[in-house]
């Protein structure tokens, strides 16, 4: 009677297997790979991979024939991934081996010769710190496009009142120029901090090899400067293990969410019946499947909805770092999802809310009346009680504020109230105090820097267009 046969066993994996008799079990096979999310940086591994190979053969480590043979394979398979012809398989683990393994398909046994004075480790950090680095120019050119809408909008609106808040509340007449002002210099500092990363990244971990670097003749600042860096990263144990880039990615990231939320949460509020102060097109609302009147803006509530996303993702990696022991862990592997997930949150975001800015009707009547009411001006009556009637500003706020309880009280604004009703509280008032009780005066006479009179408005943005390069 024939014995059973024995269940066949996998193979050991190709690039660890000398002292492994069988592959992983299924489950660590699955926990194992990253070929799902590292793809991404198909393009970032290929040229990686080029230069280190060009750098190989100028140093004689290996021949010129195998280095050109090794480029011009790596050249062809990165046609065929932007193509869609390549195959990418789950047994290779990441985008590292399966560009490898294609190309020892390709060209044979001079493939082999390409991980010569290379590790996964230094692969991988200097893939990732090219990705990171694109993704931040990307991300500085989108809000300069923004700064360039909200600079154009607000060139239209640099004399349209609006209430200003504190609270809420509304507290100061300001024009819309102004305010959308406001964000131009936000964004304009969010692009500071993505050119100041950037700067910063900008070393090559290629040739730290594993941890201690090799014994090689490598060319290292061969290979920095082949692939745009300013230098080699100065220390191996630095080179593999810092993902100090990818986390100040997600920093500038965040911060730029947050200025997006705030905007995003204006334009919410501004286009609801409450403040009828814009209106956004059919392009950017989104209607009720059961009540026919809704206009809702589900564009910029989307927008604001994304900040918790991008902000998880810093949360995520900073705490997959803060315990790790120098040099590389496999934890890191958790690196790239997070990254790549806000990189792609931010790729549509921003342009999102240059398409709102550029997409919004305001409706300046309505601002107008807004900006008229709630007694906006009465820091102006206080300024014009310590300017003229020479009041310290103290005992001004206080008259101020017993003329707007006397103005609460006969429902009507402090314009409206009586030179009697102004002198039952300071018979020193004068039909001059008139003059500044306007929205229209209030926000012309903030001439100061910085301030939201239209003849300030107008020269801030001609300002900001030179520096930032609008």
């Amino acid at each position: 009677m024939a014995k059973p046969s024995k269940p066949k066993q996998k193979n050991a994996n190709p690039m660890w297997g000398g002292q492994f008799t069988r592959a992983p079990s299924d489950l660590m096979a699955q926990i194992n790979a990253s070929i799902g999310v590292d793809k991404a940086l198909y393009a970032e591994d290929i040229a990686g991979s080029v230069a280190h190979a060009e750098m190989l053969a100028k140093q004689g480590i290996i021949s010129k024939a195998d280095g050109a043979v090794i480029a011009k394979g790596l050249k062809e398979i990165l046609r065929e991934i932007e193509s869609g012809k390549f195959e990418f398989k789950e047994s290779l683990e990441d985008i590292h081996m399966n560009i490898e393994a294609r190309l020892a398909e390709k060209i044979g046994a001079a493939a082999g010769r390409l991980h010569t004075a290379r590790s996964r480790n230094d692969q991988v950090a200097t893939d990732f710190r090219l990705y990171v680095r694109s993704a931040l120019g990307a991300l500085e050119e989108q809000l300069k496009a923004l700064q360039q809408a909200l600079a154009k909008r607000a060139e239209e609106h640099a004399a349209s009142l609006m209430p200003g808040y504190t609270h809420l509340q509304s507290a100061q007449p300001v024009t819309l120029g102004h305010h959308l002002m406001a964000y131009v210099e936000m964004f304009g500092r969010d692009r500071s901090r993505a050119q100041d990363a950037a700067r910063r990244m900008n070393e090559s971990p290629l040739g730290s090899a594993a941890l201690a670097g090799t014994s090689f003749p490598i060319d290292r600042h061969m290979t920095a400067k082949a692939l745009g860096f300013d230098a080699p990263m100065a220390n191996s144990l630095d080179g593999v293990s810092d993902r100090d880039f990818a986390i100040e990615y997600l920093m500038v990231a965040s911060l730029v969410a947050v200025h997006l939320s705030r905007l995003a949460e204006e334009m919410v509020l501004w286009s609801s019946p409450a403040f009828g102060f814009i209106r956004f097109s059919d392009g950017f609302s989104t209607g009720s499947s059961i009540m026919p009147q809704k206009r809702n803006p589900d564009a910029a509530e989307l927008v604001r909805g994304k900040a918790g996303r991008v902000f998880g993702s810093l949360m995520a990696l900073l705490t997959t770092m803060k315990a790790l022991p120098l040099a590389y862990n496999k934890d890191m592997q958790e690196d790239k999802e997070p990254v790549l997930d806000a990189v792609r949150t931010m790729q549509l975001v921003v342009p999102a809310m240059c398409g709102m800015v550029l997409d919004f009707t305001a409706d300046t009547r309505a601002m107008h009346r807004a900006a008229s009411s709630a007694f906006a001006t009465a820091t102006d009556l206080a300024d014009w009680l310590v300017r003229e009637l020479k009041l310290p500003f103290r005992e001004a706020h206080h008259v101020a504020a017993k003329l707007v309880k006397i103005a609460s009280s006969k429902k009507c604004e402090l314009a409206e109230l009586s030179l009697a009703d102004m002198q039952s509280v300071l018979p020193a008032i004068h039909q001059g105090v008139f003059k500044v009780l306007s929205v229209e005066q209030s926000a012309s006479s903030r001439t100061s820097y910085g301030g939201t009179a239209p003849a300030n408005v107008k020269a801030a943005i001609a300002h900001a267009k030179k520096r930032f390069g609008l």
